[in-house]
């Protein structure tokens, strides 16, 4: 079992982004010297509301001394806004100052503001993401590449930076509703697991994710990640009263974003928060969240858990007090499996 650290590398717009940028950091030392296995941030563009981010591909430079032997990786890159050859130069950049110990994570996104900021209409989204991936993988493996598209234009070009990992870093597909876990089976080489949905719609997706690699010919993958907003304290009361008004506030944000609209039909952010967080999200001592983390492990078989234990708003030493909890207490348990 692998645990990795996810930063949500969002703020609000009061905050200083040079302290919350050291208090990251600190994290990240946290999880680096306690044994944690990974490090993973996401990207936006044009935050809505009262969030403020950097940008995830600076970001992860920047924190990539500091996380030492851990795993980094994208989780994830909104893949079609970009330029193929951008990303090609630029993950595979990523990949070398990770001296080969980098995840390439992509998604698709569901936001708008941001495929409109791009350019990318409405029935070309999915089309457009499939191809950036595929122009990527060709531009690093093949010596000569030519494509004519709505992207880029290459006449048997050669890109010369490559990454480290041959032929590719880890490809892992973030992937929400049932069309899309699908497709993250054809093109991917796992299901990044979201932690949006409960674990009975990750079950049921399951299988899905299962016949979608049987019909591409393709074995189940050897490592299957799943993304947990997790708070660890004393008892699970002490644990909702820390942390959910912050995780609270950041599903309110998803639902005025769009981000139940992208998730399956039975899903719905629109809840109380009890409601809410039944089935979906891990709080409580360390002995509660193991136990909320068992079907994830022994049913769905997921061997690498990354933990958000931090959200928009939320004191450091708060963030930091769960991170310990589950280094002492958690980590070493899940260890073991």
């Amino acid at each position: 079992m692998k645990i990795g650290l996810f930063l949500t590398n969002q703020q609000h717009l009061d905050t200083d982004m040079v302290s919350a940028l050291a208090e990251q950091i600190t994290m990240v030392h946290h999880a680096r010297d306690r044994g944690w296995d990974s490090l993973f941030s996401g990207q936006h563009y044009l935050n809505e509301g009262n969030n403020n981010q950097l940008q995830i591909v600076p970001f992860l430079a920047r924190l990539m001394p500091e996380a030492g032997e851990m795993t980094t990786g994208l989780g994830i890159l909104l893949l079609g806004l970009h330029n193929p050859v951008y990303v090609a130069e630029t993950v595979a950049t990523l990949d070398v100052i990770a001296k080969g110990n980098f995840v390439f994570g992509i998604g698709l996104g569901y936001r708008d503001v941001e495929f409109d900021a791009f350019n990318v209409p409405k029935g070309k989204r999915v089309a457009r993401m499939v191809e950036c991936l595929e122009l990527v993988r060709r531009l690093w493996t093949e010596d000569s590449v030519t494509h004519h598209g709505e992207t880029c234009r290459l006449d048997a070009v050669r890109m010369n930076i490559r990454p480290v990992q041959q032929p590719s870093p880890p490809v892992w597909v973030a992937a929400n509703n049932d069309r899309a876990i699908r497709r993250a089976a054809e093109i991917g080489d796992t299901w990044m697991i979201n932690p949006h949905s409960t674990t009975a719609t990750v079950r049921r997706q399951l299988v899905l994710y299962r016949e979608a690699l049987g019909a591409a010919g393709k074995p189940f993958p050897r490592e299957l990640p799943c993304m947990k907003e997790i708070f660890c304290a004393r008892d699970r009361k002490t644990a909702i009263e820390m942390a959910g008004p912050y995780l609270f506030a950041k599903y309110r944000d998803y639902a005025s974003w769009g981000q139940d609209a992208a998730m399956p039909a039975d899903e719905s952010f629109d809840q109380d928060f009890d409601d809410l967080l039944r089935d979906r999200f891990v709080l409580g001592s360390p002995e509660e969240c193991y136990e909320q983390l068992r079907p994830c492990f022994e049913e769905l078989g997921c061997n690498h858990f990354i933990f958000r234990t931090h959200w928009a708003g939320m004191p450091l030493p708060t963030a930091l007090a769960s991170m310990r909890l589950i280094s002492d207490e958690l980590l070493p348990a899940l260890k073991k499996l």
